[in-house]
């Protein structure tokens, strides 16, 4: 056995990015994601790994596996949820893009757990049928079906027209300046006709309670906000692609982070995701240090 495979840790680093962005995708937070990094290592660490052929797809079966159990527990906390849920945000480096947006991610949580393995293993991942079905324990048939079904509940979640990075940072940032200033009629042209407004605060801060829809019910929300914001400047931390969409960090006046992120279809805002939810935030908090 080489160097690289009798020691745990030199053969698990280099799957590990791999390996977190299954279990990322799958649990919609970094923090369970990092919990099921650790039990796995903790697996490879006990395996005969002379005896695994292929590492990466032993592995990437043993997370599968980790994150469907993990998910039966979690599905009863965000059914306890204090308002909107939001999954943990992603703030991507400038050479990064990522085609599993925000929306996708809260298309895949309205899936079964053996859905949602099906098709990010298949869609995103590239992984064949029977390679899923070793995965998931299922005969190929039957993971084919389930992506299928899981296909057709998200399909519509995908951007129908991706907006072009830079011109979405500059929506962004006119949108940062016209809600935080207050300013109904800029935000009136920026938003869509049936935009949606989600903010996550996880009874932690204050946040909107539900999800507002249309413009009038988001422009007025908005406003509001505006307005127990005056005097209160927030600091712009880091622009940029948050969950694949165009977005930015901020400190806010209370000094912990918020994230925003904007679906953008059309040229309007099609959707706006607030993270505010400091336990959510946590991670970004440390890589600022």
């Amino acid at each position: 056995m080489s160097d690289t495979a009798s020691d745990p840790a030199l053969s698990f680093a280099p799957l590990r990015p791999m390996l977190m962005r299954v279990a990322y995708r799958m649990l919609g937070s970094i923090a369970d994601a990092e919990d099921v990094m650790q039990d796995a290592y903790l697996r490879w660490a006990e395996t005969d790994r002379g005896a695994v052929r292929v590492p990466e797809a032993f592995l990437r079966r043993v997370v599968t596996r980790l994150c469907l159990d993990h998910l039966k527990a979690a599905r009863v906390r965000r059914e306890a949820y204090d308002g909107p849920w939001l999954p943990e945000p992603v703030v991507e480096a400038e050479d990064e893009q990522d085609d599993v947006t925000l929306p996708l991610m809260l298309a895949l949580e309205r899936l079964s757990p053996l859905e949602r393995a099906a098709f990010l293993l298949h869609d995103v991942f590239g992984q064949s049928f029977d390679e899923i079905a070793a995965v998931i324990g299922r005969d190929p048939a039957a993971c084919r079906q389930l992506a299928a079904r899981a296909r057709a509940h998200v399909r519509a979640e995908r951007p129908r027209y991706p907006v072009e990075r830079a011109h979405g940072q500059e929506i962004a940032a006119a949108f940062l300046t016209a809600s935080r200033a207050g300013d109904t009629d800029a935000l009136r042209e920026l938003l869509a006709a049936d935009v949606t407004f989600y903010s996550d605060g996880g009874g932690k801060r204050p946040a909107v309670a539900r999800v507002m829809r249309g413009l009038s019910e988001v422009v007025r929300s908005l406003a509001a906000i505006a307005r127990l914001l005056a005097g209160k400047p927030a600091q712009i931390v880091r622009t940029g692609l948050v969950n694949g969409l165009p977005g930015f960090v901020t400190r806010e006046h209370d000094g912990l982070l918020q994230t925003t992120a904007l679906l953008i279809e059309d040229g309007r805002i099609a959707a706006i995701y607030v993270m505010r939810n400091p336990d959510k935030l946590a991670h970004l908090e440390r890589e600022m240090h």
